[in-house]
Order: structure tokens, then C-alpha cells, then sequence
């Protein structure tokens, strides 16, 4: 609103001055009011040519492209215009002088060069007209193109907060799911260790349930939440399974989005665990701190011993490990390398994760 008050503003100040600046030379001339509305003509000329080109010929003809139109039009107005304004002059003169001779009568020469100043002025006012509606048209597209664009961003951030929150939601079963199951079975074994599995089970939830939902929690809560389900993992587990947990943390605050490495855990005890056989987990978190605190980077690193299941055993259908891809790219775009896969033997499978925080 403000804008077009100020546009409106504008052009009622520019088209008084021109049709009041003939009142300047009235004093002492003699000249009545009649005389100056007569003298007014060039003005209203004038602003009929732009306006004509500011609101018809320019977005009709020249935004479209149609020049050779918009300048046959305009040629034709000013020059009818130029020829209308000096019968107009001639005329005035008789009007209100007759009898009176010019000093000197025009020859052709004068007579050319008076048509070809207002076919200048003609053409100014209409390049100008033309000037100010494509600079409106340019700062209209490109004020809408940021509202566009503003908008664009303000849906792909609900739109990401709403898949961040979905995915922080499909977390919760999937985990409660296989956790569950390994109590289930511990149950049948031994009663007492079932009841400290439920214990660490609690602790476990307690994390998931008030800092799941939180952008980011500290690293140290999260490793403590990591080791709560390692031990856990452990309960039931033979000694012929080794299992090592090494955690290299400075004493800073770091953060960290919550539960985004525990998909990785249970991959490793799902598939590198075998129950006769020899096997292994090694587990290693990072964090690598700078003296001067910039360019912190995060590194979760696993390796484990590699017992895949067999092709009918469909449980679990990778859904963790699309769901740590997907946070990943939400919450860490171009910020984070992931490295995977099996080794030359194919008896071993590691997983590195690293994180530009």
C-alpha cells in the first residue's frame, strides 16, 4: 500500500510541475488564464503519450515482443501529435492576437526543426513510460519470485520437520521390536538376568521417550544410551562373542542428533553375531575437536564379524539402516561420508560413519 502511495504521489507531482511551470512566465505578460489552458496542450500531449505507451503499448506490444507494432503506433502518434501542436500554436496566436504578425514569418527550415523538437519530446516521455513499466514488471516478477522462493523454502522445512518427524516415530517399534524379542528369549533362560535386561530396557526408554523428539541431545547421554543397549545386547550372548566399546570424547559440548547410530548397533549384533561360532563386535565413536573449537567432526566406526542371514529370513528388510540414510541427509546435508560394506574375505562388514558438525 505504502509503494503505490508513493508511485501515485510521484505522478501527481511530476504532471503538476509540467502543467504549472507555463505559470512562471504569466506575470507581467498580460497573458489571461485562457491563454495558459491554451498553452497547457503541450503538457497534455505530453502525458497522454505516456501513458498511452505506460499502460497500452508496453505490456501489449512490447512486453510481447511486438516492437515492429509499438513503434509504427508510437511514430504515428507523435508525429500527429507534433503536427496537431503547431496548428494548435498557430492558432492560439490568431486567437488571442489578431492582427498581430510574427517579427518574421517561419521559413521551412524553422518549421522542420520545431516538429523535430516535439517529435524529441515525444519520443522521451514515451521511453521514458516505456523504461518505468518494464522496471514495475521487473521488480513485480522479481518480488514474486522471492515469495515464491520464500515459500518454496518454508514448505520444504515443514515438509522436512514433518519426514524428520515421522522418522523419529518409525525409530521407537522398530527398536522395541528387536530389543523385545531378545528379552523375550533371555526369559526362557534365566529370569533374574531377564528382570536386569528389563532394568536397562527402562533406562533405555527413558532416553528415547524425552530426548527422541529434541534436534539434538549431548554426545555423552548418547553414548551412554549406545551403552545401555550394548549391554543389554550382551546379557545373552556367549563368550565366544567379544564385544568392545571404545570411546574417544573430549570433555566438550558436543551434540548430537539422538539415536542416529543406533541402527548401526543393531545391524552389528544382528548380523556378526553367530552363537557357535567365533565372532566379534568392535565398536568405535570419535569425536575430534580442534584446539580452537571449529570443524568438529564426529566418527562412528563398526566393525563385526559377518553371518548374513539367509535369503528366506526376510525380518527387519533393511528398514534401520534406510532410516539412519534418510535422517542423515536430512539433518546433515553434504556434511557427512558413510562407508560400508563387506571385506575381501567377506567375513567381516564395516560401517564408518563421519559428521561435520
Amino acid at each position: 500500500m505504502l509503494d503505490k502511495r508513493l508511485k501515485y504521489f510521484l505522478h501527481v507531482v511530476f504532471w503538476a510541475y509540467m502543467f504549472l511551470s507555463p505559470m512562471q512566465y504569466m506575470r507581467g505578460t498580460g497573458m489571461t488564464m485562457l491563454q495558459y489552458v491554451m498553452n497547457c496542450m503541450s503538457p497534455l500531449l505530453l502525458m497522454v503519450v505516456f501513458y498511452v505507451n505506460y499502460f497500452w503499448l508496453t505490456p501489449k506490444y512490447f512486453v510481447q515482443g511486438k516492437h515492429r507494432y509499438y513503434l509504427m503506433i508510437n511514430v504515428l502518434m507523435a508525429v500527429s501529435f507534433s503536427i496537431l501542436l503547431h496548428y494548435w500554436m498557430d492558432y492560439s496566436r490568431v486567437l488571442f492576437q489578431p492582427g498581430v504578425l510574427m517579427p518574421r514569418n517561419p521559413d521551412g527550415i524553422d518549421e522542420f526543426f520545431f516538429y523535430v523538437r516535439d517529435l524529441i519530446n515525444f519520443g522521451i516521455f514515451a521511453t521514458a513510460a516505456t523504461c518505468i513499466a518494464l522496471a514495475q514488471r521487473w521488480f513485480w516478477a522479481d518480488n514474486a519470485r522471492k515469495y515464491a522462493e520464500t515459500a518454496r523454502v518454508r514448505a520444504e522445512a515443514d515438509r522436512t520437520e514433518a519426514e524428520l518427524k515421522s522418522l523419529r516415530s518409525q525409530i521407537n517399534p522398530h527398536f522395541l521390536l528387536n530389543t523385545l524379542n531378545n528379552i523375550y528369549a533371555l526369559t526362557a533362560m534365566d529370569t533374574y538376568r531377564a528382570q536386569n535386561a528389563i532394568q536397562q530396557l527402562s533406562k533405555m526408554l527413558r532416553h528415547m521417550l524425552y530426548d527422541n523428539m529434541l534436534d539434538s541431545v549431548n554426545l555423552q547421554d548418547e553414548i551412554q544410551f549406545l551403552e545401555n543397549y550394548v549391554n543389554l545386547m550382551k546379557i545373552r550372548l556367549p563368550n565366544s562373542v567379544d564385544v568392545t566399546f571404545q570411546k574417544i570424547v573430549p570433555d566438550a559440548d558436543i551434540k548430537v542428533a539422538p539415536l542416529i547410530f543406533i541402527s548401526l548397533f543393531e545391524n552389528a549384533f544382528k548380523h556378526g553375531v553367530s552363537l557357535t561360532e567365533p565372532s566379534f563386535i568392535r565398536i568405535l565413536i570419535k569425536a575430534d575437536v580442534p584446539p580452537g573449537g571449529d570443524e568438529k567432526k564426529l566418527i562412528c566406526s563398526i566393525e563385526n564379524s559377518y553371518f548374513p542371514k539367509p535369503e528366506q529370513d526376510r525380518s527387519g528388510h533393511g528398514i534401520g539402516l534406510e532410516q539412519v540414510q534418510r535422517r542423515l541427509d536430512l539433518l546433515y546435508p553434504n556434511r557427512y561420508v558413510w562407508e560400508k560394506g563387506t571385506g575381501p574375505d567377506n567375513c567381516t562388514y564395516y560401517s564408518k560413519i563421519t559428521i561435520q558438525l
